[in-house]
């Protein structure tokens, strides 16, 4: 078998066409190296090398193997740089979930500055419900999700605070309870309500009851929908009124108003999930990201909510 040692070697002199420079170059003595070619040359079966008075040359079989010689060692440096890049997290693939909500907070400048610093990592972002994420994550679909928790079950899952928020109602522009000036939760006590399953979203589905017997009433759910974009679709198109996140007043403003829910009943977090056990370099990468800034952030306009 040929080594890369001995590859090594027949290219330097190859390269240098004289026994005493090649071996200069390998920082080694020319004996060594007069005999490892003349070994190589046996392993063979061929002569590589030309040799005469003054100058060497090399044979056919010479340049074939210089040739060949130079993509094997070129290869195994990169086999090698690319095991390094893996291994320290500079390469690799980090496929990522996230409610829909967490596209208002932290999460786009993180992402942004994540792929400016690990621009050979993969990052791939997948919207899913909390339930969802998690059932992803389980099966091995996803490496890390941004979820409004609690998480069912969750011995198996290691949770970290990420982001914060606040709620509000979100009611179409045309609704009449906006002739009245700001709209609290009583007033909307006799509203149908548009929400998402409690399967998918345990913890939110939970805070907004919560919210709304603390203001007398069971909302009257007339529609659910899978994800917040879907919920404040629905909003948009007068289907009834939403207890939504106050980060996306943004979306669809031209048809929707968002009212802020007031107090701290009405915050909640957003938690970086992610399976117990060994944590792949990029994702390592990818969390150490996510702690900075500080792991939870107050937006500007939740603190105001």
């Amino acid at each position: 078998m040929v080594d890369l040692r001995q590859l090594r070697q027949f290219v330097a002199v190859a390269e240098e066409l004289h026994f005493h420079r090649a071996a200069a170059r390998l920082h080694m003595s020319q004996p060594p190296l007069t005999a490892a070619i003349r070994k190589l040359e046996d392993d063979i079966g061929s002569a590589l090398i030309l040799r005469g008075n003054r100058t060497l040359g090399l044979t056919a079989a010479g340049q074939v193997l210089l040739g060949e010689a130079r993509l094997t060692l070129q290869q195994a440096e990169h086999a090698l740089q690319a095991t390094r890049d893996a291994a320290v997290g500079r390469t690799g693939t980090v496929r990522l979930g996230y409610v829909g909500s967490a596209l208002y907070g932290r999460l786009p400048p993180l992402i942004r500055r994540f792929r400016g610093t690990h621009p050979q990592v993969r990052l791939e972002l997948i919207e899913a419900t909390s339930a969802q994420q998690v059932r992803m994550l389980r099966e091995q679909r996803l490496e890390v999700g941004v979820l409004i928790p609690p998480v069912h079950e969750a011995g198996d899952m290691h949770l970290r605070d990420f982001d914060a928020d606040h709620l509000a109602i979100a009611l179409p522009r045309s609704h009449r309870l906006l002739d009245h000036g700001p709209v609290t939760l009583p007033d909307v006590a006799n509203e149908p309500f548009v929400l998402w399953p409690a399967r998918e979203g345990q913890g939110f589905h939970a805070q907004v009851l919560r919210l709304c017997a603390a203001a007398g009433f069971v909302p009257q759910v007339v529609q659910e929908a899978h994800g917040m974009h879907a919920v404040l679709s629905l909003v948009a198109v007068e289907a009834g009124i939403a207890i939504v996140p106050a980060s996306m007043a943004g979306f669809r403003s031209e048809d929707i108003i968002y009212e802020p829910l007031q107090g701290p009943s009405a915050r909640f977090v957003l938690q970086l999930c992610t399976r117990e056990g060994p944590i792949a370099p990029a994702l390592q990468q990818f969390l150490a990201a996510a702690q900075r800034p500080p792991c939870v952030v107050e937006r500007a306009d939740a603190a105001g909510a």
